[in-house]
C-alpha cells in the first residue's frame, strides 16, 4: 500500500523485478479443505469433511438482535488469511531480522480468536481456520532464502493477490447466508469477499465501507509516475532513479488498487462506496501542479469524488466529527460491508499495523466512527460481511515507550460492538 506523500514519496520498494521468477503454486487451504482447479485455472474451495473444532466457553450474551436474514438467525463465521505479499525493503528486512517459528504464531487469527473465544459465547459465532500460506509469504517466513525483492515483486506483478482474493471469495460462498468476518493481513483479500457477496446480493443492495488511512485505489502506473516525478524535482527523494522496479509493472490487483478495480470492473457502484479517515488525499497546492504525472494522480482523487465515491478524510473527521453521521445516513443499500484497514490508527492508537506512514485516529475516535457504524446497523440496514487486515504480527502485542500495543485488544472490541452488540473489552 504505496501513497503519494508531498513532497515526498512513501514508497512501495527497491529492487529489481526479474519476472520469470514466478510464484509457487497455491498449496493453501483451510484446515478440512481441499483446493481445486477449474478450467479457467482459477483455484476453488471444496468442503472435505468437518471444519475446525469449536471451543466452547460461554462468558457474554451478544445483545444485538439484527443478525437475521430473512426470519432466521446468522451466525458469525471467522477465518483468516495470512498472506504477507508487502515488497517494500523496509518490510523485507524486518521478515530477516525477525527469529521465530512460521504458522499459528505469526496468524493475526490466532491472537484475535482467543479472545473471542474467551469472551463471546460460541453459540453465536463459528470458526473455520485460516488458509494454509507458503511459508515465505507468511509474516514470519519459514523459508527466509526466498524472502527478496524480486520474488515479491514477481507475485505481485502476476497477480497473485487476486488469486489468494478469488479463493477468499470462494470460502464466502460457502459460509452464506452466515456473517463472514475474515481476519487477515493484506487488504487486498477484502477484494474477493465483496465480490462474492454481491454475486449473492446484488449490486443495488450492498454497499462497502472501508476504515483506512490510506485511498487503495491506485492504479500501478499512477503510482509510479508519482514516484518518478518526485525522483526529479526532490533532492531528498527516497527513490533510485536506476530501481527498474518503479517502471512498466503490470496493473496488478494488490493492497494499493484493490479497489480500482472493484470499481472498473463494475463489481461495487461508486455510489456505494464510502471510504473513511485517509490521510493521504492530496493537499491542495498539489492540484496546482501542471506536470501531467501529478495531473492524474490528484485527478484519480479528485475523480473518484465527481464518480460518487464518499472519501472522508481523518481531517474531515477531527474538524467536524458529526460528518460521518451525516455520512452514513446517506447509505440506502439493505446490506453493509465493513472493512477495517487497521492502519486506520497506526502509530497513534496501535502500533502493530503494516502501513505506518501516515499516523492515523486514536482509539476513542475510531471507536466514534464505529459507534456510528452501530446505529446504523440498528435500523433496518444489515451487516453483510466484514473484515480486519493491515495486521502486522510482527509488531503487534509487543512493548513500546508508549506502552503495550493494543492492535489485538482494539481488534476484538471492534467486532465486539458491530457484530455482538457488545461495549469494548
Amino acid at each position: 500500500m504505496a501513497s503519494f506523500k508531498f513532497p515526498s514519496l512513501e514508497g512501495i520498494g527497491e529492487g529489481g523485478n526479474q519476472k520469470e521468477l514466478l510464484p509457487p503454486p497455491l498449496a493453501s487451504l483451510i484446515k478440512g479443505e481441499k483446493i481445486v482447479f477449474d478450467e479457467n485455472q482459477k483455484p476453488r474451495l471444496l468442503r472435505q469433511g468437518a471444519s475446525l473444532s469449536m471451543f466452547k466457553d460461554r462468558i457474554i450474551m451478544p445483545t444485538q438482535a439484527k443478525i437475521t436474514q430473512k426470519g432466521h438467525e446468522r451466525k458469525v463465521v471467522f477465518f483468516g488469511c495470512p498472506l504477507d505479499s508487502d515488497e517494500k525493503d523496509d518490510s523485507i528486512q524486518e521478515k530477516l531480522s525477525i527469529n521465530g517459528p512460521s504458522g499459528e504464531n505469526d496468524d493475526p487469527y490466532s491472537f484475535i480468536m482467543e479472545l473471542i473465544r474467551q469472551e463471546v459465547d460460541s453459540e453465536f459465532w463459528e470458526e473455520k481456520g485460516s488458509i494454509d500460506v507458503p511459508g515465505w509469504l507468511r509474516p514470519v517466513p519459514l523459508d527466509k532464502e526466498n524472502i527478496i525483492v524480486d520474488n515479491f515483486v514477481a507475485f505481485i506483478d502476476d497477480d497473485g493477490c487476486r488469486r489468494y482474493a478469488e479463493m477468499v471469495g470462494e470460502i464466502v460462498g460457502n459460509i452464506f447466508p452466515n456473517i463472514p468476518c475474515m481476519l487477515a493481513i493484506d487488504h487486498s483479500l477484502t477484494g474477493g469477499a465483496f465480490r462474492r457477496l454481491v454475486e449473492l446480493y446484488s449490486p443495488e443492495d450492498i454497499s462497502l465501507i472501508v476504515l483506512d488511512s490510506h485511498l487503495d485505489a491506485l492504479p500501478i502506473s499512477i503510482l509510479s509516475g508519482a514516484i518518478q516525478y518526485d525522483i526529479e524535482t526532490n533532492p531528498n527523494s527516497v527513490y533510485d532513479r536506476n530501481d527498474p522496479f518503479i517502471r512498466d509493472r503490470p496493473e496488478s490487483y494488490n493492497a494499493s488498487s484493490f479497489l480500482y478495480h472493484l470499481l472498473e470492473e463494475e463489481v461495487v457502484e461508486p455510489g456505494n462506496m464510502y471510504v473513511i479517515g485517509i490521510s493521504d488525499y492530496p493537499p491542495k497546492r498539489s492540484f496546482r501542479i501542471k506536470d501531467q504525472r501529478i495531473k492524474r494522480y490528484v485527478g484519480l482523487y479528485s475523480g473518484l469524488r465527481k464518480k460518487g465515491v464518499r472519501i472522508v478524510t481523518k481531517k474531515d473527521l477531527l474538524v467536524n466529527p458529526s460528518t460521518i453521521r451525516t455520512v452514513f445516513r446517506q447509505i440506502e443499500t439493505p446490506y453493509v460491508y465493513i472493512s477495517i484497514d487497521m492502519d486506520i490508527g497506526a502509530r497513534n492508537a496501535m502500533e502493530g499495523v503494516r502501513f505506518r506512514n501516515w499516523q492515523g485516529l486514536n482509539e476513542r475516535q475510531i471507536y466514534r466512527i464505529v459507534d456510528n457504524l452501530c446505529d446504523l446497523l440498528s435500523g433496518q440496514i444489515q451487516i453483510a460481511g466484514m473484515d480486519l487486515t493491515e495486521i502486522n504480527p510482527r509488531r503487534a502485542g509487543l512493548s513500546y515507550p508508549s506502552g503495550y500495543d493494543r492492535t489485538y485488544r482494539i481488534a476484538a472490541n471492534l467486532i465486539r460492538k458491530l457484530v455482538f452488540g457488545l461495549d469494548e473489552g
